[in-house]
C-alpha cells in the first residue's frame, strides 16, 4: 500500500530475493505519474487500496504518517485476523492500528532503502503473531539483509540510526569522494575507492565484531598521517556532528510523533 522510494525498494528486494515474483506483489499507488513508473517496470499496480487488500496474505502499509487515516478507513472492512499487517509508517503505534482493525497480526517495521539490493537493517516490533508467523516475517526479512526484533518504544530511534542513518552515511561518503577530488582524483575514481573503503570498513566490523576504535588503532601510527587527518576532523567537530545530527532528528521526530496524537 503505497509505491514511495520504501514500498518500491520492499517490492524489489522481495524479487531480487527470491522470494516472490512480479506477479505476486500488488503496489496500490494514487499518483498517475508513480503509476506510470511502476509500470513500466512490470509491477502489476492498481489505485484501489480496498480491492488489493482482499485476500492477501501479508499487507504492507508504506504511506506517510498524514496519509495513514484515510488508508486505514479504505481498507479495514477487507482486512481479516487470518492477515499480516505490516506497516513502515512512522509514528503509526501497534495501538493505533488495533484502534481501526482491531486485535489483527500486526507488524512495525523500521527497514532503509537498501531493501532493494537485500543488504537493508531492518528493525522489528511485533503484535499479536503466532510463533510460526513471527518466524515467517522474519524470514522475509533476513533474506533483504539483517533483522533485529526490538521493543517498540525504539522504532523511532531505529527510524534515525538505520533509515536516516543512509542518508548520513552517504553523505560521509559524498565527503570523502570530494576531499579525493581536492587532492588529485577525478571524480569517478573517487567514488570507486570511497565506495570500497566503506566497504571494507563496514566488512571488518560485520566480520569480527571488533568496536570500530580497535580497528582504527591499527592504521594510526604514532606521528603517522591517519592519526594527523583524524584529530583535525575531530578539531573541526566531526564526532559531535554526527551526534548532534542524530539527536535533532530523533528530536524532530519525537515532536512530530506527539502532534500527530494530540
Amino acid at each position: 500500500m503505497g509505491g514511495g522510494n520504501i514500498g518500491t525498494s520492499l517490492a524489489k528486494g522481495l524479487i531480487r530475493s527470491g522470494q516472490y515474483s512480479r506477479d505476486e506483489i500488488i503496489i496500490t499507488e494514487k499518483r498517475e505519474s508513480r503509476t506510470a513508473i511502476l509500470k513500466n517496470q512490470g509491477f502489476h499496480v492498481t489505485s484501489e487500496n480496498n480491492k488489493a487488500a482482499n485476500g492477501v496474505g501479508i499487507l504492507v502499509m508504506s504511506v506517510k504518517p498524514q496519509q495513514f487515516e484515510t488508508l486505514a478507513e479504505e481498507i479495514k472492512n477487507s482486512i481479516t485476523s487470518k492477515q499480516i499487517l505490516i506497516s513502515t509508517i512512522t509514528g503509526i503505534t501497534h495501538k493505533d492500528i488495533e484502534s481501526v482493525f482491531g486485535p489483527v497480526p500486526n507488524v512495525r517495521i523500521m527497514p532503509n532503502t537498501a531493501l532493494e539490493i537485500c543488504e537493508s537493517m531492518t528493525c522489528i516490533s511485533f503484535r499479536n503473531l503466532k510463533p510460526d508467523q513471527e518466524k515467517r516475517v522474519l524470514s522475509v526479512f533476513d533474506k533483504m539483509g539483517k533483522s533485529i526484533i526490538i521493543p517498540e518504544e525504539l522504532l523511532g530511534a531505529a527510524t534515525v540510526l538505520g533509515a536516516c542513518g543512509i542518508a548520513f552515511a552517504l553523505r560521509f561518503m559524498r565527503a570523502m569522494s570530494q576531499g579525493g577530488i581536492e587532492i588529485g582524483f577525478n571524480s569517478e575514481m573517487a567514488q570507486y575507492i570511497t565506495a570500497q573503503t566503506v566497504k571494507g570498513a563496514v566488512s571488518l566490523i560485520m566480520g569480527t565484531t571488533n568496536h570500530p576504535e580497535s580497528e582504527i588503532d591499527k592504521v594510526t601510527t604514532p606521528q603517522g598521517i591517519t592519526i594527523s587527518g583524524l584529530n583535525e576532523m575531530e578539531h573541526q567537530g566531526f564526532s559531535s556532528a554526527v551526534i548532534r545530527g542524530l539527536t535533532t532528528s530523533y528530536n524532530k521526530l519525537e515532536n512530530l510523533s506527539s502532534k500527530s496524537h494530540r
